[in-house]
């Protein structure tokens, strides 16, 4: 039977006593409302520890001022349901004013590499994203935790957050979870009518002419963020925030694609944002 815990003392005692007793512990950190993508990091992470801890919490310090807080999807029997089914031992599900109590002024700025991308239009978002789970980290004291890729710059920012504060966890990133029609996973695709949805299968269509542009040969940033460009712009219903390619572990923008890269897509659609990204693995490595 899969267990509640609610108190960060709780939490804190039973990863004690679970070290203790020689077990081995995987986090994977959730906001809740699951679909496949946070199931496979369930899966994945059930293989790799012996227990398997999740984290339901809707962290407000993440979400900038208009944004998607109080709608936020939320059904919590429904997620422990999903949760039980794939084999998780542990929810740790806490209120708001057990990880933020009054008077709380503490928080964990990662930069460099949160100052692009989302980092623009979200300007506090990365903060609140290091903030939660360094706390995490420290409550729950796994041994792994478990992040998407689709989240790219949130799981750079992480790695580069443990590596700093000498976090001892080995984080693990799972490949982007998709749709049937190739949507990547999103508790905010519940947001979009037909309409949106449809629309926004042009960031896939996007993703598809950059990797075949690559595939071909093509090297030079401008010339794929331009027919990228140009796959979004034709819905209407599109509002780009950013397309850019970046080198995939500085997250700084280039000209060329001479290092692995990523291209990272950011666009609003009706009151929706979504992102997806694609790696390009660049086999023009100098030999040593």
């Amino acid at each position: 039977m899969i267990k509640v815990i609610t108190s960060v003392k709780a939490m804190q005692a039973f990863s004690e006593k679970s070290r203790l007793s020689g077990k081995t512990i995987a986090l994977v950190p959730t906001m809740g409302f699951f679909h496949q993508g946070h199931l496979k990091l369930m899966e994945e992470g059930k293989k790799k520890a012996d227990l398997l801890i999740i984290s339901i919490f809707v962290n407000p310090t993440q979400f900038g001022v208009g944004e998607d807080l109080e709608k936020y999807p939320r059904d919590f029997e429904r997620d422990k349901r999903l949760a039980d089914e794939v084999g998780v031992d542990v929810i740790f599900s806490p209120p708001v004013l057990e990880m933020y109590p009054k008077g709380y002024h503490t928080y964990v700025n990662v930069e460099e590499v949160t100052k692009n991308l989302c980092g623009i239009s979200r300007p506090t978002h990365f903060r609140g994203v290091a903030t939660i789970v360094a706390k995490l980290f420290n409550i729950i004291n796994p041994h792994i935790a478990l992040f998407g890729e689709k989240d790219y710059q949130q799981l750079v920012t992480i790695k580069q957050m443990v590596k700093d504060l000498n976090f001892d966890i080995e984080i693990v990133g799972i490949s982007t979870f998709r749709e049937k029609d190739g949507l990547a996973m999103s508790s905010r695709n519940t947001y979009l009518n037909p309409e949106e949805r449809e629309a926004a299968l042009s960031i896939q269509r996007a993703i598809y002419k950059a990797r075949d542009m690559f595939g071909s040969g093509e090297r030079v940033v401008d010339n794929i963020l331009g027919e990228v460009e140009k796959v979004i712009a034709s819905e209407s219903l599109t509002k780009i925030d950013y397309i850019k390619i970046c080198n995939s572990q500085t997250i700084e923008d280039i000209e060329v694609i001479d290092r692995d890269a990523i291209l990272a897509i950011a666009v609003k659609i009706g009151r929706t944002r979504l992102i997806d990204n694609l790696v390009f693995e660049c086999v023009e490595r100098e030999i040593s």
